[in-house]
């Protein structure tokens, strides 16, 4: 059920921010390239002036790092807040929804739409609404991928019908899990697949604040009617049930903490409204602490600690970072050869890589002292963010 207040408008900007963000970033250009593009076929990843190697992959490791630390500091403090207002799954569900709202009607009228005999209008509004579905399916599937393949090159590629196979299968497999796992699996994902669900009472503490009802002012639960006092054996709470109606996870929130819930608020504001008719205090649900004084802030120490660490540790090994790498490998085909002269005859495979944004010129030599001879060529001129491979 749809509802408006202070913590569903954030949401829903804040969703519309990051979605539209994630549509419009593979446009950006840096130079003659697309701004962000991890080229697979070339082994690059480039992020604006930034260009990444598989030799680099450590620092992709270090980025997850502090994420996820930073993940589990937020944790401590607010609850599962990713999960209700910048999770993808959570962001695409709720778009999924905001079209089913646009063309079956509000939450009534949309049982009743499933309750009611098939009729052309009943098969007009589920075409629509699933045509629309798998629609925002395939945008966000293409979305993806031009992150792997640049964005022009892929739409124009769709549109003239001569996409790769391979492109084509990864387009059609990410169209198929948007549109299962917004449409169809929604709130399930939440409450039974998602890992974080199950460990995030790890890093919750009696200090964290989470979505909660207060008991002791609202029970006992029951009807009344508005602007009046509630009757003495009565609490605030009128019994409306709105607060399960808008939770994305289907839970009751007056049942106390429940892993299943996202933080997303949603129950605050029908609260709120009800309250507001009824001329009570607001709050009723609220986010807050089972203990707003925590005894021990070591979890909170220890995370910004990690965080530094990484951070620090990134940086510098940004810094220290080989810019120009060179590899020689024995060809392991042949052992060794006499040649024409009589000498003796090794094959190896050289492999120069330019990490740079500049043209490098490289000359091979050997130490004086080595009584070797190098037959190749031995002068060699790379673009900025080449590769070169010679035998």
């Amino acid at each position: 059920r749809a509802v408006d207040g202070v913590f569903s408008r954030l949401r829903n900007r804040l969703n519309w921010i990051l979605m539209l963000s994630f549509f419009i970033l593979p446009w950006f250009q840096w130079g003659d390239r697309q701004a962000v593009w991890f080229d697979l076929a070339q082994q690059k990843f480039h992020i604006f002036g930034l260009v990444l190697w598989p030799q680099d992959f450590v620092l992709f490791a270090a980025i997850f790092m502090l994420a996820a630390y930073a993940l589990f500091f937020v944790t401590t403090f607010a609850g599962r807040v990713w999960c209700g207002y910048t999770c993808p799954q959570t962001i695409w569900t709720l778009m999924f929804m905001w079209v089913e709202n646009r063309v079956e009607g509000n939450a009534q009228q949309r049982r009743a739409l499933d309750k009611a005999q098939w009729s052309s209008n009943k098969l007009f509004k589920k075409t629509l609404k699933h045509l629309l579905w798998a629609g925002i399916a395939l945008l966000t599937a293409l979305a993806f991928m031009s992150y792997f393949v640049q964005a022009p090159q892929l739409y124009t590629d769709i549109l003239s019908f001569n996409v790769s196979p391979v492109v084509a299968a990864w387009v059609f497999t990410f169209t198929l899990c948007t549109y299962l796992n917004a449409g169809l699996v929604r709130e399930k994902m939440c409450q039974h697949m998602c890992p974080y669900a199950r460990f995030q009472s790890a890093m919750i503490t009696s200090a964290t604040k989470q979505v909660s009802y207060d008991s002791t002012r609202g029970e006992a639960r029951g009807p009344r009617k508005r602007k009046l006092a509630p009757p003495e054996h009565l609490g605030d709470c009128v019994d409306c049930d709105l607060c399960v109606q808008v939770c994305p996870v289907g839970i009751d929130i007056r049942d106390g903490m429940q892993y299943d819930c996202i933080n997303c608020g949603l129950c605050i504001d029908a609260c709120d409204q009800t309250m507001k008719k009824f001329g009570y205090p607001l709050g009723l649900i609220r986010f807050a602490a089972e203990d707003p004084k925590p005894t021990s802030k070591f979890k909170h120490y220890a995370y910004v600690f990690m965080m530094a660490l990484t951070l620090i540790a990134s940086l510098v090994w940004m810094q220290q970072r080989e810019m120009f790498e060179m590899t020689v490998i024995k060809d392991r085909n042949v052992l060794y050869r006499f040649n024409e002269t009589g000498g003796v005859e090794n094959a190896y495979q050289l492999e120069l890589l330019n990490k740079t944004n500049e043209f490098k010129q490289v000359k091979l030599e050997l130490d004086a002292e080595v009584e070797l001879q190098i037959e190749s060529a031995t002068h060699y001129s790379l673009a900025p963010n080449e590769r070169l491979s010679r035998v």
